[in-house]
């Protein structure tokens, strides 16, 4: 297994009783990457370039690999700046699992919790100027599932991307 260099910031494992650091993670062995970011913007990028190595490796074309990284550099940014609010002290967790048909990446911090009744409608004619308060929408857009989990002792979203074999497109086109 080919070892890839860590998110700066980061510390990782890997889910299969290996003891191997930064695993290659390869699209067809069912396998889980973690890792442990502190609450910076430099580890924002680190992960939009984890989720993109990793979306890549496991199959998908071009233009959904930035999808997917740009989903989660926005739960990422949304952990660090609303979640942990830069505290040293607290940790973004960032973990990438392939299962079957589909890429699930999960990213939780370890602030206060969510209320998701106070998001604002991006598209509400109030909002649309804004310079910001677009993140969540633009994950919902990208990804196929997103689920959001709030509590008190931190906010876990988890970005689902079904993985579209070859068979599919080329059903798709003839169509």
């Amino acid at each position: 297994m080919a070892m890839q260099s860590p998110p700066a910031g980061a510390r990782g494992s890997e889910d299969s009783g290996s003891t191997k650091l930064y695993p290659k993670f390869f699209a067809m062995t069912e396998q889980r990457v973690s890792y442990t970011l502190d609450s910076t913007l430099e580890t924002v990028d680190s992960a939009e370039q984890a989720a993109s190595r990793i979306a890549s490796e496991a199959g998908f074309d071009d233009d959904e690999v930035m999808r997917i990284a740009m989903a989660v550099r926005e739960a990422a940014v949304n952990a660090v700046l609303h979640g942990n609010a830069y505290d040293p002290g607290k940790k973004v967790s960032l973990a990438f699992e392939q299962t079957g048909g589909n890429l699930v990446i999960t990213i939780r911090d370890q602030g206060k919790g969510l209320d998701l009744e106070k998001i604002p409608d991006p598209l509400a004619p109030e909002n649309l100027l804004k310079t910001s308060g677009r993140g969540i929408f633009l994950i919902r857009s990208f990804m196929d599932e997103v689920h959001i989990s709030p509590s008190q002792t931190g906010t876990e979203i988890k970005l689902v991307k079904h993985v579209h074999g070859p068979s599919e497109g080329v059903k798709e086109a003839s169509q």
